[in-house]
């Protein structure tokens, strides 16, 4: 295995994944590649992934190498944080069978992991699932009862412009098989006009589509400065002491935001703000609902997510995977039946032109005639 290219590094990998193109070879440092990162750099085309980090840690069985290797995407593994400094963006490297050479020098190497070695992997990943769900459980459970007030109303609202009241909401999260969710539901949307909320990135995947968010909710660290100029509204999720990193970037563009802090993650208070707002329903699309998810993004239990979801009850309405339930397919036969409805007033009008009718007659003569040969 002989690969050469320019590099692109960054420690996020979906900050990463906006800059590359066709031919790179994207660096990284991500511990267990989740599904949402290998997409990103699937669609980067990239050539090569290389990881600082382990990308398969045995936590729990991640998708995210999977993905790539079906890409047939390698990915030079674990080479450690001191070749993740020395690598530059845009120097050109050769990598051969895990070993990187830049300038012919041999800077480092790595585990080349194939389909073959990231499914043994996964394999014993999945040995373990039940270890990790018995920790998972606990640490939901023991943050359940300490963040409890986020849902009985010691978390205070923010007042916010958006008419929330009697109206549905749609919440997108850049989450799992995202955009299959959302062409599903382009006409749900484009009936009941519902009120647009970006989580993060999910702004922009509305404006992929061709929708402008109405509100923008989250950290600001993976939503595009387009999808922030064109929002009504942007709400900064803060820490619990009141800290907003992402507050600065909405300012430094001459925006406006409201600061939100509270525990849980950004869909979480996306859906608490709707719900409190008086919203008739919520749909929420792409969002992280079970332990994967959340293991995948690092957190060691869901327990603001169990909790806002037991309070908003029935009027959530969680459309993630909502396109597995209904792939409309064009039958042969409904085609047959568009072709004759079509013609059937074609051939009303044309049996009742005088021409037409000598032209049938004509026919019918010559058809005879040939019969009687």
């Amino acid at each position: 295995m002989r690969v050469e290219g320019p590099i692109k590094v960054d420690r996020k990998t979906k900050r990463l994944a906006n800059r590359l193109t066709s031919g790179d070879i994207a660096v990284i440092n991500h511990i267990d590649i989740d599904e949402v990162a290998a997409n990103s750099l699937v669609e980067g085309k990239i050539k090569l992934v290389i990881n600082a980090a382990p990308s398969i840690s045995g936590r729990y069985p991640n998708k995210g190498p999977g993905i790539l290797t079906e890409k047939n995407i390698l990915i030079i593994d674990n080479v450690g944080e001191k070749l993740f400094h020395e690598l530059k963006e845009g120097q050109i490297i050769e990598v051969i069978d895990g070993k990187i050479y830049r300038d012919g020098i041999l800077v480092g190497q790595g585990e080349v992991l194939d389909r073959a070695v990231v499914s043994e992997k996964l394999k014993k990943a999945y040995e373990n699932l039940s270890v990790e769900l018995d920790r998972f459980i606990d640490n939901t459970i023991d943050y359940a009862k300490k963040e409890k007030g986020f849902i009985l109303g010691e978390v205070e609202i923010p007042v916010v412009k958006t008419k929330y009241k009697n109206r549905h909401v749609l919440i997108v999260v850049r989450g799992q098989d995202y955009k299959q969710d959302l062409s599903t539901i382009l006409s749900y949307i484009e009936e009941m006009k519902p009120i647009l909320v970006g989580v993060d990135g999910g702004a922009d995947a509305l404006l992929e589509f061709g929708y402008t968010p109405d509100v923008i909710v989250g950290d600001m660290d993976s939503v595009s400065d387009e999808a922030l100029r064109q929002a009504s509204e942007i709400i900064v999720h803060a820490y619990t002491d009141g800290r907003a990193p992402g507050l600065k970037r909405v300012q430094d563009l001459g925006l406006d935001a409201i600061v939100f802090p509270a525990p849980g993650t950004s869909e979480d208070i996306a859906m608490l703000i709707a719900y409190e707002y008086k919203a008739e329903l919520i749909v929420a699309l792409g969002t992280h609902s079970n332990m994967i998810d959340f293991l995948e993004k690092g957190r060691k239990g869901m327990a603001s997510t169990f909790l806002v979801r037991l309070k908003i009850g029935a009027k959530l309405i969680d459309a993630k995977g909502v396109n597995l339930l209904y792939r409309s397919k064009l039958k042969i036969k409904y085609v047959w039946a568009l072709i004759a409805t079509a013609l059937f007033p074609v051939i009303i009008l044309a049996s009742l032109s005088p021409s037409v009718q000598q032209f049938v007659h004509l026919m019918q003569l010559k058809f005879k005639l040939l019969l009687q040969m």
